[in-house]
C-alpha cells in the first residue's frame, strides 16, 4: 500500500507507528496519525502553524523519559544508539489482511501495529483518488472524518481550519 506513498508521507505514516509501538498502544489511531504528520512535515503549508509540541501536548503518548530518568536511564540516548536507521520509511510495509480486508497493518524493525478505524480511515481518503499520496492527502484524511478529533486538535492548537483547507485544497464537497 506504500507503493503511491511519497517519501515525506511515508515518514509521516511510519513515525506516527513508532510512536504508537513506544506509546504501548495496541492500534495505531489518528491522533498519533496527526503527531506523525506534524512531526515530519511532509508538505510546506503555511496555514498549518501548529508545532509537533503544540500537537504532542494534546495527544497522549505516555511519555516514560520522567519515570526512567528517575534509575538514570535517559531514553533519547538508548534511542539514538538502539534505533539508529530503523526509521527509514524503506524499511516498513503497510499491508490489508487477505483474510480480514479491513484490517490494515504497518509492519516494520521495530514491529507491528494494526490500524484503528479512524487511522485506516486516513489512509482510504489519501488513497481514494489517483495520483501520489503526498503530506497534503494524508491532512486531507485526517480533516475528512470528524469523529476522529483532528480538526478539534489543530483548532485547540491555533490553526486556522478553513484556511488550511483552502491552502491544501482539499475538498469540501462529497464528489460522489
Amino acid at each position: 500500500m506504500f507503493d503511491r506513498f511519497t517519501e515525506g508521507a511515508r515518514r509521516a505514516v511510519v513515525k506516527a507507528g513508532i510512536l504508537a509501538l513506544d506509546a504501548g498502544r495496541s492500534a495505531l489511531d489518528a491522533d498519533l496519525m496527526l503527531l506523525g504528520v506534524a512531526e515530519a512535515r511532509p508538505f510546506s503549508l503555511s496555514s498549518f502553524t501548529a508545532s509537533a509540541a503544540d500537537v504532542r501536548a494534546r495527544v497522549d503518548v505516555g511519555d516514560p523519559r520522567s519515570l526512567l530518568a528517575t534509575f538514570g536511564i535517559d531514553l533519547d540516548a538508548v534511542h539514538r544508539r538502539t534505533r539508529t536507521g530503523l526509521d527509514a520509511p524503506g524499511l516498513w510495509s503497510l499491508r490489508r489482511s487477505r483474510v480480514r480486508p479491513l484490517r490494515v497493518t504497518l509492519y516494520g524493525p521495530l514491529g507491528e501495529i494494526p490500524l484503528a478505524m479512524h487511522a485506516r480511515k486516513v489512509i482510504e481518503v489519501a488513497r481514494w483518488r489517483p495520483g501520489p499520496v503526498t503530506g497534503e492527502r494524508l491532512l486531507w484524511g485526517l480533516l475528512a472524518d470528524h469523529a476522529n478529533g483532528a480538526a478539534t486538535i489543530l483548532r485547540d492548537a491555533g490553526v486556522n481550519l478553513s484556511e488550511l483547507v483552502r491552502e491544501a485544497r482539499i475538498p469540501t464537497r462529497r464528489t460522489a
